[in-house]
Parts: C-alpha cells; sequence; structure tokens
C-alpha cells in the first residue's frame, strides 16, 4: 500500500501525541478504571472522531486506507481509545450509507459540536443472533416509541447521538428489525450499568436503556424492517478498523519483546541469542506482517468500491486472532516479570481478547467466509 504524504503527517500527529500524553500514564488509568476525560477531550480537538464525517458536513472523511492506517497507531498505545473512534466510526457509517441528506446533517451536527456517537445493536439475548433483539419500535402518528435494553454500548455513557437497531415487527425476525438514529438528550434515555471490564478499560461500557423514548418519524434510517441489512453492510465496513487495531497492538508487543530480550540476560547472555525464542520472535513478526496486508489489502478494496465481504471479515479474524496469538508469546518472553502489572504485556494481552469478540466474533466471521465461499 502506497503512504501518502497526508497520511504521514496525520499518524504522525496522532501518534506525538499518544506517545507523549497517553503512553505515560495508560498503565496507572487502566488500573484505576477512572475515565480519562482529558485524553477524550484532546482526541475529540484533534478531530479523530470525524474520520467517516463528510466534509460538507464538517468533518474530516479519509479514505480507508487512511483509517485504517490511524486505527493501526491506535491500537499500538491503547485499544481501548481504538474502540471509542471504530465505535463512533462504526455508527457513522450507518448514517452514511442509507441516511438521507437531512439525517446526516442532524447526526454530524453533533459529532462537529464535541461529541462521540454509539452503535446500538448488542442485547443482553441478542449477541450474535441478531433475530432475538427485543427492543421494540412502535409507529404512533408522526412518532416512534422505543423500548428496550442495549447492553455492552462502547462510548454508550459519553455518547451524544446512537444509530439504534429495534424491532418493528417482532414476529419477523431479523426481517422486522429497523434502523433509528436517537440523540442522547432526548426524554426516555438513560444509561444503565457501567461494565468493569478486563480489558480496553480505556473505553466506556455501559447499557443504554430506552423508556417510552419518542423520536420523530424521520429518525427512521432507510426502510422499515432494512436494519439487519443496514447492519451487516456497516460491520462489513467497520471490521478492518478492527483487524488494524490489532496488527497495531500486536506489534507494540513485538518491539516491546524484542527490546526486553536484549536486555534480559540469563545463562550469562541476552535471552535474545536463543534461537528457539528467535524463532518465536520470527513468527510473530510474519504474523503480524500478514495480517497488516491483508488489512491493508481490504481497505483498498473498500476504497476501490470491489467486492469486500470476505476480505473484511478475514482481515477481522487475521487481526484479531495475531494480536491473542502474538500477546501470548511476548508474555512468554518476559516470563514471570510479563504476568506482573509493572510491565505492559499484561494490559496487551487483556485488550488482545476483545478483538476476538466483538463486531462479530471470529467465529461468526468464519461463517461469513465459509458461506461467500460455499455460495
Amino acid at each position: 500500500m502506497q503512504v501518502t504524504n497526508e497520511m504521514k503527517d496525520l499518524r504522525e500527529l496522532v501518534e506525538s501525541y499518544l506517545e507523549n500524553e497517553v503512553a505515560p500514564v495508560v498503565g496507572e488509568i487502566d488500573a484505576s478504571g477512572e475515565f480519562p476525560e482529558k485524553i477524550y477531550k484532546d482526541i475529540l480537538d484533534m478531530g479523530l472522531h470525524l474520520l467517516e464525517v463528510p466534509e460538507e458536513y464538517g468533518g474530516a472523511m479519509v479514505d480507508r486506507k487512511t483509517e485504517v492506517y490511524i486505527a493501526e497507531t491506535l491500537g499500538r498505545y491503547d485499544c481501548g481509545l481504538a474502540s471509542a473512534i471504530g465505535a463512533s466510526n462504526s455508527a457513522c457509517s450507518t448514517i452514511n450509507l442509507f441516511g438521507t441528506a437531512e439525517q446526516k446533517k442532524q447526526y454530524f451536527d453533533i459529532l462537529v459540536s464535541g461529541k462521540l456517537a454509539a452503535f446500538c445493536l448488542t442485547e443482553p439475548n441478542a449477541g450474535s443472533d441478531a433475530a432475538s433483539v427485543s427492543t421494540k419500535a412502535r409507529l404512533e402518528g408522526d412518532e416512534y416509541v422505543l423500548n428496550g435494553t442495549k447492553c455492552f454500548i462502547t462510548n454508550g455513557g459519553i455518547a451524544g447521538v446512537y444509530t439504534v437497531f429495534a424491532s418493528t415487527d417482532l414476529s419477523k425476525g431479523t426481517k422486522g428489525l429497523s434502523a433509528f438514529f436517537v440523540e442522547r438528550d432526548r426524554p426516555g434515555v438513560s444509561i444503565g450499568k457501567h461494565e468493569d471490564k478486563m480489558g480496553i478499560r480505556l473505553s466506556n461500557t455501559t447499557e443504554v436503556i430506552f423508556d417510552e423514548c419518542r423520536i420523530p418519524k424521520d429518525h427512521l434510517i432507510g426502510e422499515e424492517g432494512k436494519g439487519f441489512v443496514y447492519a451487516m453492510k456497516t460491520l462489513d465496513t467497520s471490521r478492518p478498523f478492527v483487524g488494524a487495531t490489532g496488527v497495531g497492538l500486536a506489534q507494540r508487543a513485538i518491539d516491546e519483546a524484542v527490546k526486553y530480550s536484549k536486555e534480559r540476560v540469563q545463562f550469562g547472555r541476552p535471552i535474545a541469542s536463543k534461537q528457539a525464542l528467535q524463532f518465536m520472535l520470527a513468527d510473530m513478526q510474519i504474523q503480524t506482517e500478514a495480517a497488516r496486508q491483508l488489512v491493508y489489502h481490504t481497505a483498498e478494496l473498500i476504497d476501490d468500491r470491489k467486492d469486500y465481504s470476505i476480505y473484511s471479515a478475514m482481515s477481522k479474524v487475521m487481526g484479531a486472532d495475531t494480536a491473542m496469538k502474538v500477546t501470548c508469546d511476548a508474555l512468554q518472553i518476559f516470563g514471570g516479570y510479563g504476568y506482573m502489572k509493572e510491565y505492559p504485556i499484561e494490559k496487551m494481552m487483556r485488550d488482545a481478547k476483545i478483538l476476538q469478540i466483538y463486531e462479530g466474533t471470529n467465529q461468526i466471521q468464519r461463517v461469513v467466509i465459509s458461506g461467500i465461499m460455499l455460495h
């Protein structure tokens, strides 16, 4: 993939901030679980949440290659921050793909004012099984009335607007699912449980509750009954972001392991001199580079408007699985020290796990991949 000067400049801006302002405090924030308000303010000030907002609406729309380039950088420093930006981008994608010009203006005005978005699909009984969504939207005159609870929503407690999937006809399963946008300040919207997570602890993850929440009829995105299709199309475009996040995380783990292996002396020599360890490092880099190339190839397919669905699923699986495998191997290289919170590797390993779960589990991705293969 050809990296443009604009891509380099944006990445250098982001990386400089992350290196100087985030890296020194990320371990402390991870341990405390406190929401890092200043970091989020800085990220919003940089406009990282506007990468999927078109310029005519005040955004900084970039192509998919640039987006995954930034995702890799974010993943290198903290997967929680990457998740926050990725989730906001996903919510924007639905509006970009299926919204009207007026809907885009209403939606994107909220983001340009300094707010994130959130993608509300998952429910307590509807994870991989989207047909089990029980949040309902009933039409009353010129309004829809929403009732239901969404869970595990990234940015749930801090978003200014939500892309919400609710059923307009529960008897139709996925064909009864519809998509809406809902402003945070509407009566009937509240935040439930704040999740205490294993990893990505710099992200905000909550329940979002809709209780007789009334929204104008024009907040329906696209057509009734097309919500499942819209959700799947959205996730198709967003999965390379997850894969790229995994690549960035894996590369950071490799770099830390290389540095440590040169410094750690056992049996009178640095452990980097041991061939068994050298081969581990080589395999880690091979896997990470393969994942990187697949992610960027997928991004190019999206930008070139070519068929990319199978590549999107593969890039998500490859990036996530590589991050999990590489962080585990990096921790092994660190030995007992890697297991201690004094060193960064155990956090990386905890962060990596979610990449195999959200945006469609890697098992579901394999269903998608094999389904396309056998079609």
